[in-house]
């Protein structure tokens, strides 16, 4: 009776849908991994406790961002994650160089992989090219009419979901979640978001996320163990502006509004984007970073939320970093850091 009992619990389990949620791992430190405010290229700094950190070469760039950003040769908003096995690392960006196109418009996106942190190979979609570049465009519907007039492609991010289901019947695959705006075909920046494959090279046609009716920006996406939901941190550039929160059951639909008396307020009249939660070690509450763009100089602040990332309070600036701008956080482990901290000697030594 109990060999048929667990051999049922194990069937249903097989069509029980997983927890979307990007892999946790690592008891010693952070890695804050962000576009510099120096340049458009990606940084690193490593950190302790999540407040104070130390930069990674001096706060320049980690790679050639030319080398990765085939369209315009810049990597802004780096979101990096750990892969879902556990065995490697996976960055997505922004590409984007506005000191060279002195504009606020961009084409395409920039997916980068890596076993140890410091070496990445990557892939570009230049959005400007229409179905060509994406691998279900034989059968997919596509959002627009003509991708040539595409105008933005903003902030992707990463969010492993094992439940995703590919034409090939393989399961599992990273939802990679970015506004985009085409000018000739809708009014405002709406959220979009596409699939990658294991080997994060490929991805589909990208599908709307949500419209609330107004532009949207900068979505940051975590599922919270505390109520059992998709929590949305995101910038509202439409209505009443600035960073809200919404939530979901689920992760690629059912996305209401924001509420609208809880949002990061205390800057005031205060311009602030690029907003990126992270749970401390130990700690079952939340912290949100974010930028303050509209001050010289600017401040990248970090703020408490609590366990159902809410009640926003007690914002300070970020210690120790130079050039910090929209970026994400990922724990490492002891191994990871003194790994970084290795190789930013061995960069020091070289110059």
């Amino acid at each position: 009776m109990k060999k048929k009992l667990s051999t049922v619990l194990l069937a249903l389990a097989a069509f029980m849908p997983m927890t979307a949620q990007n892999l946790v791992k690592g008891d010693y430190g952070y890695l804050y991994c962000h576009m510099s405010d120096k340049g458009e290229w990606t940084a690193y700094a490593v950190s302790r406790d999540g407040y104070n950190y130390q930069d990674i070469n001096d706060g320049k760039p980690i790679f050639d961002p030319a080398e990765h950003a085939r369209i315009e040769g810049g990597t802004r908003d780096a979101y990096i994650t750990r892969t879902h096995n556990g065995k490697g690392y996976i960055m997505v960006t922004t590409d984007m160089c506005v000191a060279k196109s002195h504009k606020w418009d961009n084409y395409g996106i920039d997916l980068l992989k890596s076993d140890d942190l410091i070496h990445w190979t990557s892939v570009t979609f230049d959005y400007r090219k229409g179905m060509q570049n994406f691998c279900d465009a034989a059968t997919a519907q596509s959002p627009y009419k003509d991708w040539s007039t595409i105008n933005r492609v903003w902030a992707p991010q990463i969010f492993w979901d094992p439940d995703y289901r590919w034409q090939n019947g393989e399961k599992g695959g990273y939802m990679i979640y970015y506004s985009m705006l085409n000018r000739a075909e809708e009014k405002y920046d709406r959220m979009y978001y596409s699939y990658a494959d294991k080997s994060f090279t490929k991805i589909t046609t990208p599908k709307l996320l949500f419209d609330w009716g107004y532009a949207t920006i900068d979505a940051d996406i975590n599922f919270l163990k505390s109520d059992g939901l998709y929590h949305m941190l995101i910038k509202k550039e439409g209505g009443k502006p600035g960073i809200y929160t919404a939530t979901s059951k689920h992760l690629n639909h059912g996305w209401g509004e924001p509420v609208e008396d809880d949002y990061v307020s205390f800057e005031g009249k205060k311009n602030c984007e690029g907003s990126s939660a992270f749970q401390l070690m130990g700690d079952d509450t939340w912290r949100v970073a974010y930028i303050q763009y509209s001050d010289q100089p600017k401040h990248y602040r970090i703020c408490k939320a609590d366990k159902y990332l809410r009640n926003f309070s007690d914002p300070v600036d970020i210690k120790g970093v130079t050039g910090p701008q929209h970026g994400s956080f990922m724990r490492i482990t002891k191994k990871e850091y003194q790994r970084l901290l290795e190789w930013d000697k061995e960069l020091k030594a070289n110059h």
